[in-house]
């Protein structure tokens, strides 16, 4: 067991069993061995790899969108242009680069929310001389209008999960096992309030940090303009089923098997974050899955201008990279991940999202 399964173990044995929401944010973010404070788990040797480090293609396509929003919103200047999850700091970094060729002159202030204090010095290295400023949360968050870019952050939310019963719907929870390991089980009670239809045996999950988050960023973009930019893998209608998953040296793994050792995340309920941001008053365009949304905004365009001055090797590895980022097979990119806009009420149509 790792040093943060021990703790949790110890923490069960003590106070009982804990929720799906609880342990997710302890093992992704406890003070000394979350997983997203104690190293860097992307590229080749880490546990995933995300889109802006398949190709800088995907990055300056999010500046050239960035782009045009600046100027719909009467070109702030400053530009608040704020990253939530930032990972290593390579989306910001092209999509800077891409939305200073499209508007030259143009000031634009980095604001990364971030709380791996690993992934931060990454990101401090990739956007030397940007003057980046780093937020522990949005509260810090200049005034006024933003452009909020949020890449595979949703998914890494906590989550609750609820399982039908003929009583209702019980809380799946995280307890031990009759050898002190750790196990799922359900609370003895069903949960109040929960109204939601299902048959029995159903498994619901229920996003509520991710909501508020969503509720909290509608509003400010209806009150202050801007837009948000939400790129993950979920689905589009709300459904049922356990998406919770955990991934480990790019397979997946069980998720109670090394609390803090190994990535957690869901399938993101695209409905729901489109609902709770609707119900703020904002305007939501999508979700487009990313292969049609990439597409739309001159994928294809890019990789060809790129490939003009590329050599033979090169070349085959851009045509790899658009083929990564825009296959809709079964579990590929293209199809697996949605985007999604919110924006205040004056903003139009967005780029990569068809006019209604």
């Amino acid at each position: 067991m790792t040093p943060l399964g021990a703790e949790i173990a110890a923490l069960i044995r003590h106070g009982g069993p804990i929720g799906i929401d609880r342990y997710m944010a302890l093992c992704l973010g406890h003070p000394v061995h979350g997983y997203y404070r104690t190293r860097d788990p992307l590229g080749a040797q880490g546990d995933f790899t995300t889109a802006p480090e398949i190709s800088q293609m995907f990055g300056e396509l999010i500046g050239a969108w960035t782009a045009y929003v600046h100027g719909r919103i009467g070109q702030p200047d400053p530009l608040v242009l704020v990253e939530l999850g930032p990972g290593r700091g390579t989306l910001m970094e092209d999509a800077l680069r891409a939305l200073r060729a499209a508007v030259p002159g143009a000031e634009v202030r980095p604001h990364l929310v971030e709380t791996s204090p690993v992934l931060r010095a990454a990101q401090e290295r990739a956007l030397t001389g940007t003057g980046a400023t780093w937020h522990a949360g949005l509260e810090t968050l200049p005034e006024g209008p933003a452009i909020v870019l949020a890449n595979e952050f949703f998914d890494c939310l906590p989550v609750r999960q609820f399982e039908r019963r003929a009583t209702g719907w019980h809380e799946r929870q995280v307890g031990l096992g009759p050898e002190g390991d750790l196990v799922f089980g359900l609370a003895p009670d069903a949960t109040p309030g929960l109204d939601a239809d299902g048959p029995e045996g159903a498994l619901l999950s229920v996003p509520g940090v991710g909501l508020a988050l969503m509720r909290q960023l509608a509003r400010r973009l209806r009150e202050a303009g801007g837009a948000l930019l939400a790129i993950d893998y979920g689905h589009v209608r709300p459904g049922f089923g356990d998406t919770l998953q955990a991934l480990s040296g790019h397979r997946f793994a069980d998720p109670l098997a090394a609390p803090g050792a190994a990535d957690l995340t869901h399938h993101v309920d695209f409905a729901a974050l489109a609902k709770a941001a609707q119900a703020e008053g904002a305007v939501v365009q999508g979700p487009e899955a990313q292969r049609d949304f990439l597409l739309a905004l001159g994928l294809n365009a890019r990789a060809e201008r790129l490939k003009t001055r590329a050599t033979a090797a090169q070349a085959a590895a851009i045509d790899s990279a658009v083929h990564r980022l825009t296959d809709a097979s079964r579990g590929g990119m293209g199809s697996l991940f949605k985007v999604l806009a919110v924006s205040g009420p004056a903003l139009g149509p967005l780029p990569g999202f068809p006019e209604a």
